[in-house]
């Protein structure tokens, strides 16, 4: 056996309702003043409201931060850093999807060491300190609570990632409640981006490994088969749950053996179209998984087997896998999603920069390549 690191959030919580504890689990830690950051459409909608009130409860002095943005651009996440040191707080909550747990990790980080956002791009280049943090996700998709990356999309549009064991959280909060009732264009978008970290932590080149492998299993089996229920019936606490725990899980798995050639993809998608992150997986997934067949062949034999049963092969999962992207209720081409042909060439030459992403790959991609899947998926 290859020699392998593993590491995940020191501490997870899976209680329905459970941010209504928030106040004590802050009290835990040692807060006296909490950072919280959000979105104003969970703002508007009163998902907020119920983790304040816990917070102030417990005697805790509340600021709130709700212009977070989808890809989160790096003004934003400087002006929300800057925001919690005038705050003085010594506790960031992250309550939302990707983008929101993203940007508060990186607040919890530039506010508490004061680093510069644009020198810490790259990998165990942040030196810390960090505040307190707690990540309580509002979608079934990123895994951002239980992963040490925060993508940030910069000026020119690139998506760079910093990376460091600084962005664990202290608690990752899992409350499958907060999840009811999102719509079901979300539901599928979110819940594919979560599988795809699941597939791609599983066929990973270079950092796949036992442990990760059993989270990445065990997570695609939840969220293959409770995916449609999500869809088809926002309410239905149970397949929400399973939908969280099965993008917690793979979110695990791919924290310790990194995705590849999907993501890698989608990147440029994300920040010349600002489309949604979990919606660009999509787009790119069943051409990437074909593209990797062959020397992927036993993995996606074995995945298939874990979701099938015991006489799938490598085929049938890629088929059943592109089935499925195939119902989800959203765009299926990048030409349906507003993609521009003629910006294909552009969007491979960038997806060539994502190289931390592409050595993961089981095929190596050259720019032929990623515009050839570019226009796969067109």
């Amino acid at each position: 056996m290859q020699a392998f690191s593993f590491a995940t959030t020191p501490r997870l919580l899976v209680d329905r309702g459970g941010a209504a504890r928030l106040g004590d689990e802050a009290r835990r830690l040692g807060a006296s003043r909490v950072f919280l950051v959000s979105d104003a459409g969970l703002v508007r909608a009163g998902v907020v409201e119920p983790a304040v009130a816990s917070l102030r409860a417990a005697g805790l002095e509340v600021a709130v931060y709700s212009d977070v943005q989808a890809d989160p651009p790096e003004a934003v996440v400087v002006a929300a850093a800057q925001a919690a040191r005038e705050a003085a707080a010594d506790l960031v909550i992250g309550l939302g999807g990707g983008s929101s747990l993203d940007t508060a990790k990186l607040v919890a980080l530039l506010a508490g060491g004061g680093e510069a956002l644009d020198a810490i791009y790259g990998i165990d280049l942040a030196r810390g300190p960090r505040l307190k943090l707690i990540l309580v996700p509002t979608t079934a998709g990123t895994g951002s609570e239980v992963t040490p990356i925060s993508i940030v999309t910069t000026p020119s549009q690139e998506k760079k990632g910093v990376v460091t064991p600084l962005l664990y959280p202290d608690l990752a909060l899992l409350d499958a409640e907060l999840t009811l009732g999102l719509p079901p264009a979300v539901t599928a978008m979110t819940g594919v981006d979560a599988m795809v970290h699941a597939i791609e932590a599983y066929t990973g080149r270079h950092k796949k490994n036992p442990i990760s492998d059993a989270f990445a299993l065990d997570a695609l089996k939840r969220l293959y088969l409770h995916i449609d229920r999500a869809v088809e019936n926002g309410l239905d606490l149970e397949a929400r749950e399973q939908m969280l725990l099965g993008s917690c899980m793979a979110g695990i798995a791919f924290a310790n053996s990194p995705v590849g050639a999907v993501h890698a993809l989608a990147y440029p998608l994300g920040g010349h179209y600002h489309l949604p992150h979990g919606l660009t997986n999509s787009l790119v997934l069943a051409a990437v998984l074909r593209f990797n067949l062959e020397p992927a062949r036993a993995h996606y034999a074995e995945l298939g087997r874990a979701v099938l049963g015991p006489s799938a092969t490598a085929e049938d999962f890629v088929a059943a896998i592109a089935a499925l992207v195939a119902r989800m209720p959203y765009a299926q081409t990048l030409r349906d999603a507003g993609v521009t042909e003629s910006d294909l060439p552009l969007l491979a030459d960038d997806a060539l920069k994502v190289q931390r992403l592409l050595v993961n790959n089981p095929r190596e991609v050259l720019l032929a390549d990623a515009l050839s899947l570019y226009r796969e998926a067109f």
